[in-house]
C-alpha cells in the first residue's frame, strides 16, 4: 500500500521519506497487476500520472518504451534528462491540459486519485490523452485499505502520516465504475475490481479503436 504520488504539493512519493516495507510490498504488488493487463510495453507511449520521484515502475521499462511522460509534483534530475522521457512537474488535472490529445498509449495512475480534489476532471484527461485502443490503468485504496493504511500510518508507524492525512476519498469498484463511465470510458471497455488482498480497486479501461 504505497502512498499516493501527486496529492501533497510539498514533494513527490519517495522524495522525504525511504520507502517503508510496507509501501515497498504494495509497489510491487502494483507493479505485478501492470504486468499482468500489458504483457508487453516494447514501443509504448506511456504516461505515469504521479509516477513519484524515481517513477520506479516506468525505470523498469524504460528499454522497451517508446517515451515517457511522467507528471508529479517533483521527479528525478536523471530521469528529467533522459532522452525518452517528458517530465512535468505540476498537480493534477492542471499539468495534464498542453498534452497532446490521442499522444499516448497506456496511461498509468497508482495510488493518486485519493489525494486529488478533482477526480473527475482528471480520469476525463486520461481519456482525451489516449489513442484508439489506448489502455488506462488505474490503482486506488478502498474503504476497507483505509482502515490498514490508517492504522499502518498513525499507530504502527510503518507509511508516513502525512501522506494519509492527504486523502480526500476511498474507492470501492462501485465508487470508481462511474466516473470512469463519466470520463467517457464504455462500460464494455471497463474492468473494475477489488485486488492487492481486496484493499484496494484496480481499473483497466480501454478506449475504442479507431
Amino acid at each position: 500500500m504505497s502512498a499516493a504520488r501527486a496529492g501533497a504539493p510539498q514533494a513527490s512519493f519517495g522524495e522525504q521519506h525511504r520507502l517503508t516495507p510496507v509501501d515497498r510490498f504494495g509497489v510491487w504488488l502494483s507493479a505485478q497487476r501492470l504486468r499482468r493487463e500489458v504483457p508487453t510495453f516494447t514501443g509504448a507511449r506511456v504516461g505515469d500520472f504521479g509516477c513519484g520521484f524515481d517513477a520506479g515502475f516506468v525505470r523498469t521499462v524504460l528499454d522497451e518504451i517508446d517515451s515517457a511522460l511522467l507528471i508529479d509534483v517533483s521527479i528525478a534530475d536523471d530521469l528529467k534528462a533522459h532522452p525518452k522521457v517528458r517530465a512535468i512537474e505540476g498537480p493534477l488535472p492542471e499539468s495534464l491540459v498542453d498534452v497532446e490529445t490521442g499522444s499516448l498509449d497506456i496511461v498509468i495512475c497508482t495510488s493518486v486519485l485519493e489525494h486529488l480534489r478533482r477526480p473527475l476532471d482528471t480520469i476525463r484527461e486520461f481519456h482525451r490523452l489516449l489513442a484508439p485502443g489506448g489502455t488506462c490503468l488505474i490503482n486506488v485504496p478502498n474503504w476497507l485499505g483505509k482502515r490498514l493504511l490508517e492504522l499502518s500510518a498513525f499507530r504502527l508507524g510503518l507509511s508516513p502520516a502525512d501522506s494519509i492525512d492527504d486523502h480526500k476519498r476511498y474507492y470501492d469498484p462501485r465508487d470508481l465504475w462511474p466516473l470512469l463511465v463519466d470520463a467517457g470510458f464504455r462500460p464494455r471497455n471497463i474492468r473494475c475490481f477489488r485486488h492487492k488482498f481486496g484493499l484496494n480497486t484496480f481499473a483497466a479501461c480501454r478506449v475504442d479503436t479507431a
